[in-house]
C-alpha cells in the first residue's frame, strides 16, 4: 500500500482560508446590521412617543378651546342685553321719581311722563329698535297688521287710516307690527 498523501488544492486551500473570515464577516455585518435596526427602532419609538405626546396636548388643547367657546357663547346669551337692561333702568329711576312726587300736581306728572317716555326712546335708539307708525302709508302686510277696514272718501284704498298700537323693527327686523285700521273704497249705493 502505498501511502498518498493528498496535496491541498491551491483553489481550495485558499477558499478554506478566506471562508472564516467570510463567516467572521458575515457575523459582524449581522451584528452591525442588528445595531443598526435596534437603534432605528429606538429612534422611531422615540418619535412615535413625541407624535403620541403631540396628540394628547392637541386633544387637551382642543377640549381647552371647546370648553372655552362654550363659556363664551353661554355669557353672551346671560349678559346679551346688559347694555340695555342698564338703559332701562334708568327708565325705571324716572318712573319711582314720578311715584314719588305723587302729591305734585297733574302738570309736573304730565312733565314727568314725557321726560321718562324720552329717556326710553332714547335707550330704544341706542340699541336699534325703531318705531313703525305707519299713519296715512299704504298697508304693507310685512310690517302692518289689519285689525279691520273702514270706508274712507278721504283716503285710498288700502292705507292706514288709523294705528291702534305702533309697531317696532331692530335693526330692520320686526319685533312687533303695527296693529291699524286700513281704509276701503266706498261701496256704490245702487239706487
Amino acid at each position: 500500500m502505498t501511502d498518498t498523501v493528498k496535496k491541498p488544492d491551491p483553489a481550495t486551500a485558499q477558499e478554506e482560508e478566506t471562508a472564516p473570515d467570510t463567516a467572521v464577516s458575515n457575523g459582524e455585518d449581522s451584528e452591525a446590521a442588528e445595531v443598526s435596526l435596534q437603534d432605528e427602532l429606538e429612534e422611531a419609538r422615540r418619535k412615535a412617543g413625541e407624535y403620541h405626546d403631540r396628540v394628547l396636548r392637541m386633544q387637551a388643547e382642543m377640549e381647552n378651546l371647546r370648553k372655552r367657546a362654550e363659556r363664551d357663547i353661554s355669557n353672551t346669551h346671560k349678559y346679551a342685553i346688559e347694555k340695555f337692561a342698564g338703559e332701562l333702568l334708568q327708565v325705571k329711576d324716572s318712573l319711582e321719581l314720578g311715584l314719588d312726587a305723587g302729591e305734585a300736581d297733574a302738570a309736573k306728572l304730565q312733565e314727568g311722563s314725557a321726560l321718562t317716555l324720552k329717556v326710553l326712546t332714547s335707550a330704544l335708539q341706542k340699541f336699534a329698535i325703531e318705531e313703525v307708525d305707519p299713519l296715512g302709508e299704504p298697508f304693507d302686510p310685512n310690517l302692518h297688521q289689519a285689525m279691520t277696514t273702514e270706508e274712507s272718501d278721504e283716503h285710498g284704498p288700502n292705507t292706514v287710516i288709523r294705528v291702534m298700537q305702533k309697531g317696532y323693527t331692530l335693526h330692520e327686523r320686526l319685533l312687533r307690527p303695527a296693529m291699524v285700521i286700513v281704509s276701503r273704497a266706498p261701496e256704490e249705493s245702487s239706487g
